[in-house]
């Protein structure tokens, strides 16, 4: 059946109607053009494994039989390298019929290698919310590459809500997106980043505040070649060669992995929300930001190669405001751009 993305006045709708639970008020900023953030709650739970519940179990009970220790997140705390931690989040659904819902990592989060998904009660998918759930929301976070300080309240994943709609509304449309290795015209030819296997913390409550040189090695082209060849499970901050835009009605998600078009992960945040790239928002020439890794074996990447894809879908109806319309828009009119956590 097709349907529609909500914009940011029907979430604010629901949030006021409790069809978006919370437990404590929304951030001022909370709400984006096509999706809502999703907070962290004042605990975590460390696990030997990720999980889904299946039908039948709730969260909280495979948590009883599969938690090891429980973290307090009401004060600054560290999220270790590769350890699972499941943690519930400020916010819960009343959905009614015809509603589901979708998640992805926050932008930040796919830059700082944060592997976030979200789960729900009596879930067999990661990320995905049905039609007319009722119940909690909870992140699986798994920090890779750096260790993070993390607290109650931070924004690591973001979830948007689809409508059915009558008849054949839907436009979803298809486009390829490919990288771009080229080192002209680039400051010091630099066409990407490779994270440091040995680096310190990131604390998520800080902006602009990280030295980029601590934690990423620059990547600069081969004089004469414009390629890469990516070693198995490292992580590489790339770019697009396209400049991209997303339409005031339309939202984007980016496919995270495409098996298709090589054993690499080319993207780890997926969503792009209505105005990204558009020049009346103020992103005119905004690149797509990668963050790869490949697979099993070393990988060469060529530039102009195809490495992800970006379906479009359609709005339920014009947001109020357009992402990049005011200043807590972090990426747009973007390159290279690594989080926002470094200077």
């Amino acid at each position: 059946m097709p349907f529609a993305i909500w914009p940011s006045q029907r979430i604010s709708a629901a949030i006021a109607a409790g069809t978006i639970r919370m437990e404590v008020a929304p951030d001022h900023d909370q709400v984006q053009p096509a999706s809502l953030d999703l907070r962290l709650g004042s605990r975590a739970y460390r696990l030997p494994a990720s999980f889904l519940p299946g039908p039948g179990r709730t969260v909280a009970e495979r948590l009883v039989d599969l938690a090891t220790h429980e973290v307090d997140l009401t004060t600054p705390t560290v999220l270790e390298r590769n350890c699972v931690h499941i943690i519930p989040l400020m916010e819960g659904l009343a959905l009614p019929k015809g509603i589901d819902a979708r998640a992805n990592p926050k932008s930040s989060s796919g830059r700082l290698d944060l592997f976030v998904r979200v789960i729900t009660d009596y879930g067999t998918t990661f990320d995905d919310v049905p039609e007319g759930y009722q119940g909690p929301l909870y992140a699986e976070v798994v920090p890779r590459s750096f260790a993070v300080i993390a607290q109650a309240g931070a924004r690591l994943a973001q979830i948007r809500f689809r409508e059915a709609v009558a008849g054949d509304r839907s436009t979803s449309r298809i486009v390829p997106v490919s990288v771009d290795l080229d080192p002209e015209g680039k400051p010091g030819g630099i066409i990407g980043y490779r994270a440091r296997r040995h680096a310190g913390l990131v604390d998520l409550s800080r902006v602009g505040a990280l030295p980029r040189s601590d934690y990423w090695e620059p990547i600069t082209a081969t004089a004469g070649r414009r390629e890469l060849i990516l070693d198995p499970d490292e992580f590489y901050i790339l770019a697009s060669a396209e400049a991209v835009v997303v339409g005031a009605e339309e939202a984007a998600e980016m496919v995270a992995y495409d098996t298709s078009v090589g054993e690499l992960r080319a993207h780890y945040a997926g969503y792009l929300d209505c105005g990204f790239g558009l020049a009346e928002a103020g992103g005119s020439g905004s690149r797509v930001v990668l963050e790869v890794r490949s697979h099993d074996v070393p990988f060469l990447l060529e530039h102009g190669q195809r490495v992800a894809t970006l379906v479009y879908e359609p709005m339920s109806e014009r947001p109020e405001r357009l992402y990049g319309a005011d200043a807590g828009s972090n990426y747009q009119g973007q390159g290279l751009k690594l989080s926002k956590h470094f200077m």
